[in-house]
């Protein structure tokens, strides 16, 4: 059995779940079925296992190093990453959903993101090269011009080119609105920028023959001064090479590396401090980063955030597929670690027996797997939304899918991130001493998920985002569509006397957490409201993860299935969850509704 994924798992989410053959019939994928499905997932997961996970380990005890040379600073990787992502663009993964036009194969984002989980439960640092080019190529092709996505977006379809998205800046962090990166006109429509930019993943290597960079900056005002706000900002295309009119490189565009930021997991990615424009390289003869506008003059926020959005549910894949192979890595120890006996055993020279007959044990592992198989139905969920979204038979599920999307993502990347990080923990316990070891690959998936809970907008942000806009957007149209959705699937539930119970227990929480919106909504003052969102994204989090769990158990209990084993272990993490979980929900939502002002009445000399 894989220690990366339980392909099981996939299958039931994919085919018995979420219904991803009845894609098929749709004018977009009527070219694939279920054995093409099944083949882009079975190379993936060769791949997967074969290239990616064999050097998980030597990639984080081999970290990324600045070699310095004659062309200045560069960044040296392990020679395996090379290899493994070779191999997932020959494999034609980057552009596994796009259009046939653009090399791509079609694939609904549905199969896409299960194609994705093999890799980044296989080796997430290595993933994420392919993964951040995806999002990129994405974006040029939803807002560049024709000459940008044929210069730049088919290199990167074609793993020619990989990709960068660069946001935040030393001294701004995740306030966009304080970035100082200038933008300067420039002739023949070019500008050139001048600016630092830090924490950007896959920022510099030589993995291919170029890097695009995604690059945020203001363009100054008539007074030369930059515009205040988020309302100023602009997104240009920087490769480190510039691209001549055929396709060949060009000359050194003026991006350098600064340095290396060091990372407590994730090592594989490198992770760069990048100046741009210090005249370190003189493109056309001149000093400045040679960038060029993508969409309009002011707007880049709005075109960087399609990438964003995206990249946040791949946040929360990541953060779901670490949890998952930790599991897998617990499990298996539990059932061959033989240590103690049952606490009714009188004779102390009987044989010991695994650590997975100890009840502590099985609480443990059925928390992993509460959490991990729950995740990734939400991520697959999510994705499935997006076919939705895209190849919806009319116009008005298209509209709910879109709804349903926006409101979800916070969820989607913020749950799995504290939920799976804590599958983590969980999976060194269960190892017990030898977890804690470097022996034993568990300590690393615990720092390699660390991450997650910081990058693409930190559980504060997304809490903000959900409580301050999302439930309240279009008159609260997303909120009140998502409580539909639960209560037809509680209904559902109730009709079946084995979910009865259960189900009763969702629709009570489904309603309170209604009403607590509704209070913090209702206050006279914004500060009160959002001061504890992010308990009220956790709570908000665990519903959803409820809902998510009886939509599986009503699955495992069709035609008979609950008398199977795996049926049955499904059933059981959906009781755990009900019965264990969900009630923690519920003093989170009396401390919203109390409008405690604990946080914000603290000072600042009084800790």
């Amino acid at each position: 059995m894989s220690k990366i994924l339980s392909q099981r798992d996939l299958e039931f989410l994919l085919y018995e779940w979420l219904d991803a053959q009845s894609l098929t019939a749709r004018p977009r994928y009527t070219d694939h079925s279920r054995e093409t499905f099944d083949a882009a997932i079975e190379t993936s997961r060769q791949i997967a296992t074969d290239l990616f996970a064999p050097h998980n380990k030597k990639s984080d005890a081999n970290e990324p190093v600045v070699v310095t040379d004659a062309n200045g600073a560069r960044v040296q990787l392990i020679p395996e990453i090379k290899r493994a992502v070779d191999a997932y663009s020959a494999a034609g993964l980057i552009a596994a959903g796009q259009d046939f036009e653009l090399g791509g194969m079609q694939l609904p984002c549905v199969i896409e993101k299960a194609c994705m989980a093999w890799f980044m439960g296989a080796n997430v640092a290595t993933a994420a090269y392919p993964f951040l080019t995806t999002g990129n190529a994405n974006l040029l092709l939803a807002h560049g011009t024709e000459e940008q996505i044929n210069t730049y977006a088919r290199p990167l379809l074609a793993g020619r080119f990989l990709g960068t998205m660069c946001l935040s800046e030393p001294q701004a962090g995740s306030s966009l609105s304080d970035i100082k990166t200038r933008a300067e006109p420039d002739t023949d429509g070019a500008y050139r920028l001048t600016g630092n930019k830090m924490w950007i993943s896959a920022g510099e290597h030589e993995l291919t023959e170029n890097i695009i960079h995604l690059v945020l900056a203001k363009i100054p005002g008539p007074d030369g001064k930059l515009i205040a706000g988020v309302k100023g900002i602009s997104l240009f295309i920087v490769p480190k090479f510039l691209v001549n009119p055929d396709g060949t490189l060009g000359e050194r565009n003026d991006v350098a590396l600064a340095g290396l930021n060091h990372k407590m997991g994730y090592r594989g990615t490198t992770n760069c401090l990048l100046n741009f424009g210090e005249g370190k390289f003189t493109p056309q003869g001149k000093a400045g980063a040679i960038g060029y506008l993508v969409g309009e003059k002011h707007k880049g926020l709005a075109c960087m955030f399609h990438m964003m959005n995206k990249a946040r549910i791949g946040v929360g894949l990541g953060a779901t597929m670490l949890g998952y192979t930790g599991y897998l890595h617990a499990l298996d120890y539990a059932r061959n670690r033989p240590q103690g006996r049952a606490v009714s055993a009188k004779d102390p020279s009987s044989p010991q027996v695994p650590i997975i007959e100890h009840a502590d044990v099985r609480r443990m592992l059925l928390a992993q797997k509460a959490y991990v198989e729950g995740a990734l139905a939400l991520n697959l969920y999510c994705a499935r939304l997006v076919d939705e979204e895209k190849t919806g038979a009319d116009e008005n599920s298209r509209r709910e899918a879109l709804l349903l999307l926006d409101i979800l993502t916070p969820i989607a990347k913020s749950w799995p991130s504290q939920w799976c990080l804590e599958a983590n923990s969980l999976a060194i316990q269960v190892h017990g001493g030898y977890g804690y070891t470097r022996d034993y690959n568990v300590e690393q998936f615990y720092r390699d998920n660390r991450l997650n809970p910081i990058h693409e907008g930190t559980h504060g942000i997304q809490g903000l985002d959900l409580l301050g806009r999302k439930v309240v957007m279009q008159d609260g149209a997303a909120f009140k569509l998502l409580v539909s959705r639960i209560e037809t699937t509680l209904h559902k539930a109730d009709e079946d006397g084995d979910l009865t119970e259960w189900a009763g227990d969702v629709f009570a929480m489904l309603d309170h957490l209604v009403e607590a919106t509704r209070d913090l909504h209702a206050a006279d003052n914004v500060e009160k409201t959002l001061a504890n969102a992010s308990v009220y994204l956790e709570a908000f989090g665990h519903v959803v993860m409820a809902w998510i769990w009886i939509e599986q158990a009503l699955v495992a209990t069709r035609s008979g299935n609950q008398y199977e084993d795996f049926y049955r272990g499904k059933l059981k993490a959906c009781q755990y969850f009900i019965q264990w979980e969900l009630p923690k929900v519920r003093p989170m939502l009396n401390l919203l509704e109390s409008l405690d002002t604990t946080t914000l009445e603290m000072k600042d000399n009084w800790f």
